[in-house]
């Protein structure tokens, strides 16, 4: 695979439009069965309020991962993305009935050699910023 963008078609401050990811309680107990954390505050109510949590939550790993689904869904390869990391500002809560949305947006922060970009990423749920310091290097066509 190529990647689609091209990198005399983005400068900095280009921006990557929001899209909208739907969070239900179903894609946790899926990300628990792939990843192998099963921890019941991903998907156990009772469980997470024990703890102090106000309802369940989604694992760290599957919303950075829907970061990562952003950016290779805007390049067009998985292949492209050389770097990736976030960390983590507020856990995205998931409650039972409607479940949660996760909103991520993207701007091209500084073009490198080789044509390779630094994406910065912006992560909310119900309007808290879930992700911060997320960036990803990618490497355009």
């Amino acid at each position: 695979m190529t990647a689609n963008v091209k990198y005399a078609d983005v400068e900095a401050g280009t921006e990557i439009p929001a899209r909208t990811f739907a969070v239900d309680r179903a894609d946790l107990v899926k990300y628990a069965g792939a990843s192998g954390d099963f921890n019941p505050i991903h998907w156990r109510e009772s469980t997470a309020k024990a703890v102090g949590l106000p309802d369940v939550i989604a694992h760290g790993m599957f919303t950075m991962a829907q970061g990562g689904r952003f950016v290779t869904d805007w390049v067009g390869d998985p292949g492209a993305v050389v770097d990736y990391g976030v960390r983590f500002s507020s856990p995205v809560v998931v409650p039972d009935e409607g479940g949660a949305t996760l909103e991520i947006s993207g701007l091209v922060e500084e073009k490198l050699a080789d044509n390779k970009v630094v994406v910065a990423l912006t992560a909310r749920s119900n309007e808290q910023k879930v992700l911060t310091r997320a960036k990803a290097v990618v490497r355009l066509a």
